[in-house]
């Protein structure tokens, strides 16, 4: 990403200047390990950059992070005794921070669970932290639909606080699947919107069960990539796809001038997924990694830090990982054709 090209720049030539400079020598490497042992914090890098991936409409995103990064600014500098700088950053698409981390120019992030998985595989960095919503670490893709006739066997069952409507149970239900069949019965050629291919909920599991049901999600259908799952809910309720998938509920986040609680039902849910995690970088030092992990998970334990997490991914908590958990995604994306590496 062009973006991130300058700090590539600054970073090689910061290593030509370390390396041809007059420090760049044995007994200049010897002083640097002995002060490092002197200062458990000698190796802390000044800034730190923080990525979070647009699973949401970028800018109301990019505005949401600065109480976040703020606090793990302050949290590091504080454990540090001197400034430590993070900057926020909101790529452009989900690969764009997985590339990012690869080239080492960002060094903490927010990943929906393929994107974790790739930013694993292809960058080295290690799953620290999972994010929790409603006392669960999964949750589910949700098909929806402006066409009730087609794809809602029962009466629509409006929620009281929000006025969303959903049908064949899923309003009742916490977990899928739920109704998945209904999804067989979407014709051939109907446009369905997606919210982009490295997506979990927002294009692998649902296109998996496409597939499970005997339609190509490539060639079948119609699809249409919104780019943010709160996209994917305005391109059915403006009549750009008939059918579309996000995450359980993207409605709520929505912002648009058309009716979603009436052009928008919900009429199946697909199957558990691990919920989104945070990676960071494996070269840090090790007690930069710690210390990371542990102040993120100190802010998430705060009314201050649950606000912000909410406002940023609709968060609740911020819980230890559980790798094992992902395999269920490699399996998705296996199914696809697609790797993580």
């Amino acid at each position: 990403m062009k973006a991130f090209r300058p700090l590539a720049v600054l970073a090689s030539v910061a290593l030509l200047i370390t390396a041809c400079g007059p420090g760049a020598s044995p007994e200049g490497s010897a002083a640097s390990a002995a002060a490092t042992e002197a200062d458990p914090y000698a190796a802390w890098p000044d800034t730190l950059v923080m990525g979070f991936v647009p699973s949401r409409e970028s800018g109301t995103l990019t505005e949401n992070i600065d109480a976040l990064v703020q606090a793990l600014s302050e949290a590091l500098s504080e454990e540090a005794a001197r400034e430590i700088t993070v900057e926020g950053t909101v790529p452009s698409d989900y690969t764009g921070l997985v590339t990012a981390m690869e080239a080492e120019q960002a060094h903490i992030g927010a990943f929906g669970p393929f994107s974790l998985l790739q930013a694993r595989d292809r960058a080295g960095a290690e799953i620290i932290l999972q994010s929790e919503r409603f006392g669960s670490a999964t949750y589910h893709t949700q098909f929806f639909t402006n066409n009730l006739g087609a794809y809602c066997d029962d009466e629509p069952v409006a929620d009281p606080e929000t006025g969303f409507q959903n049908c064949n149970g899923t309003a009742e239900a916490d977990q899928g699947p739920v109704a998945e069949e209904k999804v067989g019965t979407i014709p051939d050629g109907t446009a369905v919107s997606f919210v982009e291919q490295a997506s979990a909920s927002g294009y692998i599991f649902p296109a998996t069960i496409f597939l499970n049901n005997g339609i190509d999600p490539e060639t079948d259908i119609d699809p249409v990539f919104a780019g943010t799952h709160d996209g994917s809910v305005i391109a059915v309720c403006d009549g750009d796809a008939e059918v579309g998938v996000s995450f359980d509920d993207a409605r709520g986040i929505a912002e648009t001038t058309c009716d979603i609680a009436s052009n928008v039902v919900v009429f199946a849910f697909g199957p558990e997924i691990p919920n989104d995690g945070w990676a960071v970088l494996g070269t840090l030092p090790d007690n930069l990694k710690e210390a990371i992990k542990q102040s993120l998970l100190d802010y998430s334990a705060t009314e201050e830090g649950q606000a912000a997490l909410n406002d940023i991914y609709e968060i609740d908590a911020l819980v230890e990982a559980d790798e094992d958990a992902f395999a269920i995604v490699e399996q998705a994306a296996e199914q696809l054709g697609v790797t993580t590496d």
